[in-house]
């Protein structure tokens, strides 16, 4: 079969690069990003700081940007697996400042026994039979970030509020 030269030469053009306008805008639109997230996923395809500092200024102003947004949704989604202390931890790792973590965990945190007791209620759904089976179950909760009296409340079978 004849080759097509035109065809060949069309698929090794490179594409066009795209501005970081469309880089920012493509991130947002698959999920919500922390301002520190952005910025660390756009530094390499940035001309200067300033340009980059100059469009999350902009997208903030414009609300396509929000840390505190952010922070809800995350806290949210992992708020039905998760502990506080393991959301927080997540939270700081993405860039969110700590006092708007710590108004997430405050409220993740009235209903942190609920939450565990249906995360152990999922996995296990029986009380531990021996030591190493109620060790195993501590861990499993403990790995979740969840404290430890609410650990012990939800193996224990305490607290059946």
């Amino acid at each position: 079969m004849p080759v097509d030269d035109d065809a060949t030469e069309t698929q090794r053009r490179p594409r066009k690069e795209k501005s970081l306008l469309a880089r920012a805008l493509g991130y947002l639109a698959r999920r919500e990003h922390s301002r520190a997230e952005l910025a660390r996923k756009l530094t390499p395809h940035a001309e200067s700081t300033d340009q980059l500092k100059r469009l999350l200024d902009d997208l903030e102003a414009k609300k396509l940007l929000s840390d505190r947004r952010f922070t809800e949704v995350l806290a949210r989604s992992r708020g039905e697996r998760f502990g506080a202390a393991r959301v927080k931890q997540e939270l700081r790792s993405r860039g969110i400042n700590d006092s708007l973590a710590r108004e997430a965990v405050a409220d993740l945190a009235q209903t942190e026994f609920q939450r565990a007791r249906e995360v152990w209620r999922r996995k296990f759904d029986a009380p531990p039979a021996d030591a190493a089976e109620r060790a195993r179950q501590m861990r499993f909760l403990a790995q979740r970030g969840f404290s430890a009296e609410v650990i012990r409340r939800v193996v224990g079978g305490r607290g059946e509020d």
